[in-house]
C-alpha cells in the first residue's frame, strides 16, 4: 500500500513505467513547463491569470531502422508544448480535467503515440500545488477524424531581381502582415551550377544551388531564416516568422515527390506548395509553372504591391 501511495504523488515518468504494457515504449517528457492562464470554476479566479504547471510524458513506438538524427522522425517535443497552447487558446476553462483530455487527445492523435499521461497544477491557488493527472491512450481517442490544425500558408516565389529589388523590405513588411504564415521560395543563382552528366547527381547539385540562393535572400533581410525541414517550417508557420525552403531533404524524402528534373524552380515551387496545403503561391517576377495544384497569383515586379 505504502509503494501505491508513493507512486500516486510520483512523476508521470515514473508512474509510465510502472504501468509500462507489455513490448519496449519510448517516451518523450516536457517538464514543469509553467504557463500563466486565466482558468477555474470559483469567482475569485475569474478576470485574473495564476500559474499553472504542465508535466506530460508520451510513450511512442520505438523507431523502426536507422534514426540519422532526422527531426522530421521523431515526435517533437514541440507537439507536446503546441497541444498545450492549442488547448488553452480554445476557450476559457472551468476544469484542469477539461483542460488535461484536450491536450491528451491532441498528442495522441500523432501517429507514434501510444499513451499519454498529462499532470496539471494550480502553483497560486493554497499551499501546495493543486492539480490533476490523467492518462490516456490511442485506443481511447472518437472515433472522428483528427482535427486539422495545420496552417496553410502563404507561398511567395522571388525571382533573383526581385531578391535584389530596393522594394524587398517593404513586400516582407506586407507579407507579415498577412494572417497566414508566409514562406519564400528562390530559383537558381545567377552563376551556372555545375554540370555532372549523370541525371540523379545532377538532381542533387541544383537542389543545392536553389538552397544558395536561399541563402543569399537570408542575408537580405534578417527576417527571413533558412529552413530544411518540415519540423522547422511547422514551427516557424506556428510562430510568425518568415521561412526561405531549402528543398533538398522534403524534396528527396517525399513518397510522391516532383519529376527528378528540378531544373525549373517555379514547378518545384508550385508542387511544394501543393504538398504543403498552402493557400495560394504568389509568383513576383515569374512566369505561371506548368501545373499547380493550389492558386497561383502573378505580380509584375514593378508594379508589386502583393
Amino acid at each position: 500500500m505504502s509503494h501505491e501511495i508513493r507512486l500516486a504523488f510520483e512523476h508521470p515518468q515514473a508512474r509510465a513505467r510502472a504501468t509500462a504494457p507489455d513490448g519496449p515504449l519510448d517516451r518523450i517528457s516536457v517538464r514543469d513547463h509553467v504557463v500563466e492562464v486565466e482558468i477555474g470554476a470559483f469567482q475569485a479566479e475569474r478576470g485574473t491569470t495564476q500559474r499553472i504547471a504542465f508535466n506530460v510524458v508520451v510513450e511512442v513506438r520505438p523507431m523502426t531502422g536507422a534514426l540519422d538524427d532526422d527531426v522530421d522522425r521523431i515526435l517533437s517535443y514541440d507537439r507536446v508544448t503546441e497541444a498545450i497552447e492549442a488547448a488553452l487558446a480554445e476557450e476559457r476553462l472551468n476544469l484542469l480535467e477539461t483542460l488535461a483530455q484536450r491536450i491528451a487527445e491532441r498528442i495522441l492523435w500523432e501517429p507514434q503515440a501510444v499513451r499519454c499521461f498529462v499532470r496539471i497544477e494550480k502553483l497560486d491557488r493554497g499551499p501546495g500545488a493543486l492539480g490533476v493527472e490523467i492518462v490516456r491512450a490511442a485506443g481511447d481517442l472518437p472515433s472522428a477524424a483528427a482535427p486539422d490544425t495545420a496552417p496553410h500558408p502563404h507561398v511567395v516565389f522571388l525571382t533573383n531581381p526581385a531578391i535584389a529589388s530596393p522594394n524587398l523590405g517593404r513586400w516582407l513588411d506586407q507579407l507579415q502582415a498577412r494572417a497566414e504564415p508566409v514562406i519564400l521560395c528562390v530559383g537558381h543563382p545567377d552563376t551556372p551550377a555545375p554540370q555532372t552528366g549523370h541525371r540523379m547527381t545532377q538532381r542533387r547539385v541544383d537542389l543545392l544551388a536553389l538552397e544558395q540562393n536561399a541563402w543569399v535572400l537570408a542575408g537580405r533581410d534578417d527576417r527571413c531564416v533558412v529552413v530544411a525541414t518540415r519540423t522547422e517550417l511547422d514551427w516557424a508557420m506556428k510562430h510568425g516568422q518568415i521561412s526561405v525552403w531549402a528543398p533538398s531533404k522534403i524534396v528527396l524524402d517525399a513518397v510522391e515527390g516532383p519529376a527528378p528534373a528540378t531544373h525549373d524552380p517555379v514547378d518545384l515551387a508550385a508542387w511544394f506548395a501543393g504538398h504543403i496545403e498552402a493557400s495560394d503561391l504568389l509568383l513576383i517576377g515569374a512566369p505561371p509553372p506548368a501545373a499547380s495544384r493550389v492558386p497561383v497569383l502573378i505580380q509584375d515586379i514593378a508594379r508589386s504591391g502583393l
